[in-house]
């Protein structure tokens, strides 16, 4: 059944893709309401990291990519705005120069999503946002964690600090936000700071796929051990940009050569059909380090094929 006319996107064969102002997929831009199924959501934080800044304009660069994006799923047949009200929120509020305060005020902004019934998807901001997020949503049941990234963000401390981009989802674990069991981390690579560096998680239960591993096993195994390790409980999914090998996504803060491709990733989310999902989120969009753009063409088009996954998890659940 065709959801609310008025929560219908822009029709880019009726009005040109580049005129108007800029939201996510073209969608109408709307407050919080229960009225929406899916909020698209962007939160412009990037204090969170210790090498380079410039993912606070992540949100804005996607949502001007994202222009490109039609309205049905060309494999799935997935018409997300047939089966949802899906709109843009906006940004979270953050404090540019405060990190706890920006961590206080994006959690209180999902809390009032979920407490309201609508299912986020976000747009950040380094890969501090999830645990803000996850505050917000999760403190009632803790989530299984669909994990695209090149770093297992596990550790307990960097610089000093406990919350940061590299410890997030140690303190989801911590928090209780977070089912250690289903947790799968895929695309791991690079240099660490030590040996321990994603063992604290595999100790915890995560089930962790380097890129090796990934070669090794091929995708369809990879796609198995992803519905096996979810299951059937509520799943977030959350994509740091540079799990994507830096020649497809050079816009971001730590590139690591030798990762997955777009591809890859487009049928990891595509795979996730069926399952319970309760939100996800796309961090790490740096596109001053990007000027041909395609790094916020490719996570505008991951964003894509999440919403898709998404609306098909709350049409089914309603």
């Amino acid at each position: 059944m065709k959801k609310d006319p008025r929560f219908q996107p822009v029709d880019a064969s009726v009005t040109p893709r580049f005129s108007g102002i800029a939201t996510f997929m073209r969608t109408q831009r709307h407050e919080i309401s229960p009225e929406l199924d899916i909020a698209l959501v962007g939160v412009p934080f990037d204090i969170g990291v210790n090498y380079r800044t410039g993912s606070r304009q992540g949100p804005a660069a996607v949502r001007e990519a994202s222009r490109l994006i039609r309205c049905v799923h060309p494999v799935s047949g997935i018409a997300p705005y047939e089966l949802c009200n899906v709109a843009d929120v906006g940004d979270a509020p953050v404090n540019p120069i405060d990190l706890a305060r920006s961590i206080s005020l994006i959690e209180e902004f999902f809390a009032r999503l979920h407490a309201d019934g609508v299912l986020p998807l976000s747009i950040g901001g380094d890969h501090t946002v999830p645990l803000p997020v996850l505050r917000g949503i999760a403190r009632k049941q803790p989530v299984g964690i669909f994990h695209i990234d090149s770093h297992a963000d596990t550790l307990d401390t960097l610089a000093g600090t406990t919350i940061n981009h590299a410890t997030t989802f140690r303190r989801g674990v911590e928090e209780g936000l977070i089912d250690p069991t289903r947790v799968i981390q895929i695309g791991l690579r690079g240099s660490r700071f030590s040996p321990d560096d994603i063992k604290w998680g595999q100790d915890h239960g995560f089930t962790c796929i380097t890129i090796d591993d990934y070669e090794r096993m091929g995708r369809d195994e990879v796609v198995a051990r992803i519905r096996a390790v979810l299951g059937t409980g509520p799943t977030y999914m959350t994509i740091d940009i540079d799990g994507i090998d830096p020649a497809w996504a050079p816009g971001t803060g730590v590139p690591e050569i030798g990762g997955l491709t777009p591809r890859d990733v487009q049928v990891m989310i595509r795979a996730l059909r069926g399952l319970h999902l309760v939100g996800g989120d796309i961090c790490e969009v740096a596109p001053c380090f990007d000027p041909t753009g395609i790094t916020a063409i490719t996570a505008a088009n991951l964003m894509w094929e999440m919403l898709c996954v998404l609306a098909d998890s709350k049409a089914t659940r309603c």
